[in-house]
């Protein structure tokens, strides 16, 4: 008979788990593998995230798990910050492992936990492993993230002694309860009565020499990895075959837990809790979800591993693997059932980028209503394709939470019965989409006489066919009263340009209209619930796009500074897209007039000769803008860098002239415009080029915005390089 396992990786919305068993080492073992997929936990709610851990567990075990992984620092949150470095935090977080360490639940099966803890007064990011109510191993991480959106080293400390453990004396609230006075801390790896687990946390799986290489090669079989990593578009498959490639060469089974949720700022961590064996996918948990805990099961015969390592040239390289500690457990994962066959290999999935967009900005959406507890959204709809792309989000959301309610989801009816204002006592299901939306999601169109009758009657269609709470509006007078405020004040009326005013009076014009909208915008979010009589104010939403916030192209303090915004590390490209799908999978017709406007801020008097237009303003193209956005960011090309990528990428197309003017303009106006950054509303992560001044892209925002010395150089080379555009445009006319 096969050695059958049953692990658990959980996500609160994330763990992983192993079965209670009675097996031998020498037996062969199949091993059903529960996977909660998924952990929604919050920094700094330690009740919430006590609750969800132990549901997680309560879980594991009904399906037969005798190991249980959760994601990274579960106990107190992943997004704590700089909290984590007050002491109360990992007072905290102890009180709540005593209380796990206390649990009937936590019993009869080996745990892998989350925390903070202090190792002679330094800071680590640290996994807990328990079993019936004692402590088994502290391992600290050994490799941090400090990249991008990541700045572990701010709070926590690597441990650099690999392979080694020392003694840590627990507090003594843990000592009550578990009986013991020190625990091993340090690097080293559980062994069961039928196999052998190592540990690994996240970041761990990315870097070059990864902990599972030299582990597996020492005789371990299955790692665990507990991990906090956000969603980036396309960003999936990099994970998935990192978590693939970990024991294609390697052997093993690979049980990946990641936490799933909007855990307080502007993440969204994206689940996917995953099982690979042998280089192969066997189970995967969903990417986005409205869930707080899942689980998934799987079965695998550990035997798979011992054949598939037995290879010459591993077992070569095994033969002289340093040894880690072993920490012993008296405890099989195993047991000797039969009649249960491994489960087969699957696919990995993904999700195409479009649905990406309609998920995951729309989980985040809901887990920032519920947990701010508000009543609902307040978005200026302009009648453009992002107010549109941020009203399709809402949308989305608003079926994802009738599809739970359909589903009987308590814990989301609850939310959703809160939020919409509904007494305790309440028996209202939101079963229709379009209705929940009437009630937490409220659009206003403010007209002035620069806009159109395209862009208000747009709005207007789009807010009928998702059911938001419209309002339609001229604001013209109080533009006027500005206007007029000002005048009394100068003696001096400002115009526009069509009707020959400067450039200095033109651009004045638009911001009073502009950031106009944004005053009434805040006082129509505070006050609408009272206008309809319920409690409380909305969320004001923003919708400016991740090229736009790069280029600059938005008025400091207008409808772009809001409360949140699910669209503003999202392309303009991808945003098109993203309507076009949701056109035909919502049955949304009136999007197709969308994707056909010409993009417009309608701040300038349209004439018969002049309507003003996005592209024509910013003097580039949306697409353009992608391009510049990756070569600045992701490449980490600086001006001169740019241009020699862009000549050879698009040399057969534009001059080295035409393409040094282009590139001398995105980064003049990136340059003045970067000071915009600093206000920028707390957008949703998507897009690996956003300029987020938050932490994700820090520059200055005060530059020499003509770059003399970067410029000049550029301008120099382009005028020895040779035109290739010319050269194909004579190919093409012969």
């Amino acid at each position: 008979m096969g050695h059958l396992i049953t692990l658990a990786t959980s996500l609160v919305r994330n763990d992983v788990v192993i079965p209670s068993s009675k097996g031998s080492r020498d037996a062969r073992t199949d091993t059903e593998i529960p996977l909660s997929s998924s952990l929604n936990q919050w920094a700094l709610d330690f009740n919430g995230n006590y609750r969800r851990i132990l549901d997680s567990i309560r879980i594991a075990k009904e399906r037969g798990a005798s190991l249980r992984v959760g994601p990274e620092l579960e106990i107190c949150g992943y997004g704590c910050l700089d909290h984590f470095l007050e002491g109360d935090t990992v007072l905290h977080s102890w009180e709540i492992l005593a209380r796990i360490l206390a649990a009937q639940e936590a019993r009869d099966i080996v745990c892998d936990i989350g925390m903070p803890v202090i190792h002679k007064n330094v800071i680590y990011n640290c996994r807990i492993i328990i079993h019936d109510g004692k402590i088994l191993l502290i391992r600290p991480k050994m490799w941090l993230a400090n990249d991008g959106n990541y700045r572990e080293m701010r709070y926590f400390t690597p441990w650099a002694k690999h392979r080694q453990t020392e003694d840590h004396y627990l507090p003594r609230m843990v000592q009550q309860v578990t009986g013991q006075v020190k625990v091993p801390f340090g690097d080293a790896v559980v062994s069961t009565a039928d196999t052998c687990i190592g540990i690994e946390l996240c970041e761990e799986l990315f870097t070059p020499a990864s902990p599972h290489i030299l582990m597996g090669l020492d005789g371990v079989e299955i790692f665990t990895n507990s991990s906090g990593s956000h969603h980036e578009l396309r960003k999936l498959n990099t994970r998935i075959d990192l978590i693939r490639e970990a024991t294609q060469k390697l052997g093993g089974v690979y049980l990946y837990a990641n936490q799933q949720g909007c855990d307080g700022d502007r993440l969204y961590y994206d689940g996917c809790a995953l099982i690979a064996l042998n280089g192969k996918v066997i189970a995967q948990g969903s990417q986005f979800s409205l869930n707080d805990v899942e689980v998934v099961t799987a079965t695998i015969d550990i035997e798979d591993v011992r054949s598939h390592r037995a290879v010459k040239s591993r077992s070569m390289q095994a033969a002289g693997a340093e040894r880690y500690q072993r920490i012993e457990v008296p405890f099989a994962l195993s047991d000797d059932r039969f009649g249960r066959a491994p489960t087969r290999f699957q696919d990995a999935r993904f999700h195409k980028p479009e649905e990406e967009i309609a998920l995951g900005p729309a989980c985040w959406l809901w887990d920032y209503l519920r947990r701010s507890r508000t009543q609902g959204f307040f978005l200026p709809l302009s009648g453009g394709i992002d107010s549109c792309a941020t009203a399709t989000i809402v949308h989305s959301m608003c079926r994802l939470v009738s599809e739970a309610a359909s589903r009987g989801e308590q814990d989301i009816i609850g939310d959703a019965r809160r939020i919409a204002g509904e007494p305790e006592d309440s028996t209202y299901i939101p079963s229709d989409p379009k209705e929940f939306c009437s009630r937490v999601f409220h659009t206003c169109y403010m007209g002035t006489s620069n806009s159109s009758a395209d862009t208000r009657g747009r709005a207007k269609e789009l807010a009928q066919a998702i059911g938001s709470y419209h309002v339609d509006l001229n604001m013209d007078t109080v533009v006027s009263a500005v206007q007029t405020l000002f005048s009394t004040v100068t003696g001096l009326r400002p115009r526009f340009k069509v009707h020959g005013g400067s450039s200095a009076e033109n651009l004045a014009l638009q911001n009073i209209q502009a950031r106009l909208r944004m005053v009434l915008a805040y006082m129509f979010a505070q006050l609408l619930p009272w206008v309809r009589g319920r409690a409380g104010g909305l969320l004001v939403l923003g919708s400016a796009n991740v090229d736009e916030s790069l280029r600059g192209y938005l008025t400091k303090y207008d409808c772009s500074s809001a409360d949140i915004n699910p669209i503003g590390g999202i392309s303009k490209t991808d945003l098109k897209k993203f309507i076009a799908y949701a056109q035909t999978q919502f049955e949304l017709p009136i999007l197709e007039k969308f994707l056909t406007a010409t993009p417009t801020a309608e701040l300038e008097p349209i004439t018969e000769t002049y309507v003003q237009a996005d592209e024509a303003d910013m003097g580039m193209t949306y697409d353009e803008l992608s391009i510049f956005g990756r070569l600045r960011k992701v490449e980490k090309c600086g001006p001169y860098s740019m241009f020699s990528k862009l000549v050879n990428e698009w040399g057969s197309m534009l001059s080295p002239l035409q393409i040094a003017s282009k590139v001398k303009l995105f980064f003049y106006e990136y340059a003045r415009n970067r000071h915009k950054m600093t206000t920028l509303t707390p957008s949703y992560h998507a897009e690996s080029y956003s300029p987020d001044d938050n932490r994700f892209d820090l520059r200055p925002f005060l530059y020499p915005a003509n770059f003399p010395f970067q410029f000049a150089k550029i301008d120099t080379v382009a005028q020895t390089l040779p035109d290739r555009s010319q050269e194909n445009a004579s190919g093409m006319q012969e």
